[in-house]
């Protein structure tokens, strides 16, 4: 898949509710972004992102930055959670992933802003990656981390995902959990652009 269209990338934004009522938009994430994607990781404590680079790094290489702003170029895409704070638009969290087609699986990892862990926007950040990994037509959701992150282990426990080690690294843990939800239990904008599709496809 080529880099998105601006406007395409726009239609796969989700307008998502936590559990204290408030708003948490889930997007891709725009070249536009650079700058404050790049902020956002440097605001993370050292544990926060040891754990979502699984190793020691302040910030993200000039290289690194450019992959997580060009959204579908080799089959990655990196959306962003937000939500407004003091009337403007400020990440909270963060996701990247990539469609295994060979495999039917979906890859990811996450990580939230320290001062807004514990209010619900992992799970729910986890519950719209399943959603868009349905949309890809995905057998299988997986992440690995490591055995230490016991924030992330937690809450892949709580959202049902099952453990086994990983392959290449005894260091990480390997979450997955098979995606047998019906379509209409976990709508997102990738899911109905998807369905949408899919009707166009049979209609003609």
């Amino acid at each position: 898949m080529t880099s998105l269209r601006l406007n395409e990338l726009r239609q796969h934004t989700d307008i998502l509710r936590l559990r204290n009522g408030k708003s948490l938009m889930v997007r891709f994430v725009e070249p536009r972004d650079a700058e404050v994607l790049q902020g956002y990781f440097r605001g993370l404590s050292v544990r926060s992102r040891y754990n979502r680079f699984l190793g020691a790094m302040s910030e993200l290489s000039k290289s690194e930055l450019d992959r997580f702003v060009h959204v579908g170029e080799a089959d990655r895409f990196s959306v962003v959670a937000t939500m407004m704070i003091d009337g403007f638009e400020t990440i909270v969290g963060e996701a990247r992933y990539a469609f295994h087609p060979e495999s039917d699986s979906f890859e990811f990892g996450l990580s939230i802003d320290d001062r807004w862990q514990g209010q619900g926007i992992g799970s729910t950040l986890l519950a719209n990656m399943e959603c868009r990994a349905a949309a890809f037509g995905a057998k299988r959701l997986f992440g690995d981390t490591l055995r230490s992150n016991a924030a992330m282990l937690g809450l892949a426990r709580k959202s049902g995902f099952a453990f086994t080690h990983n392959p290449d690294d005894w260091k990480l843990v390997r979450f997955e959990k098979h995606i047998d939800t019906a379509p209409h239990e976990i709508p997102c904008a990738s899911w109905r652009l998807a369905a949408q599709q899919v009707a166009y496809q049979a209609a003609v």
